[in-house]
């Protein structure tokens, strides 16, 4: 009995190195989101630009991105030039701007630019807890019929936008 005992931290080792390997190659970024498949969650939040409530009916009708971002977060400083970019090239952008303040936000856009076809103000973040949002940047691609079909932690760059306009259709 005692012999046995001995090998319990050997055994523990070999479970936790075998866990750990299989963990080896996968993308440590991806967390999955509930709402793939599912209709953009009811809301109404106030529009930056008109200061008038908004809804999911005021939605574009067309294939189109949700862009939850915030003046405070340093990402979204390193995404905006390639969103500028996408809205360019005929992207439809929805903006969140998220736990932010307007003031902030109209300055931002002033001096950087609006790639956004209309920008939602979230400022108490409930919309983005509906959605799952982690942090900010986070993208969300909606499809023609309302449905979220992919979600995109971490700023759209280059490198990462095929993938997520693959699921632009």
């Amino acid at each position: 009995m005692r012999k046995i005992l001995l090998f319990i931290p050997f055994f523990v080792f070999l479970i936790l190195g075998a866990f750990f390997y299989l963990q080896l190659g996968k993308d440590t970024q991806y967390m999955p989101s509930a709402l793939i498949g599912k209709k953009v969650p009811d809301f109404k939040l106030i529009s930056l630009e008109t200061d008038q409530p908004l809804t999911q009916e005021d939605l574009p009708k067309q294939a189109y991105l949700i862009n939850f971002w915030g003046t405070w977060c340093p990402a979204c400083h390193v995404e905006h030039p390639f969103l500028a970019e996408l809205a360019e090239q005929g992207v439809t952008l929805v903006g969140v701007d998220y736990k932010d303040e307007k003031s902030l936000a109209e300055q931002w856009l002033s001096e950087k630019g609006n790639p956004y076809t209309m920008i939602l103000m979230d400022e108490l973040g409930h919309f983005g807890v509906d959605l799952g949002v982690t942090g900010a940047p986070e993208t969300f691609v909606v499809n023609r019929s309302g449905d979220i079909v992919y979600r995109h932690q971490g700023p759209i760059t280059a490198e990462n936008w095929p993938e997520i306009r693959g699921y632009l259709q």
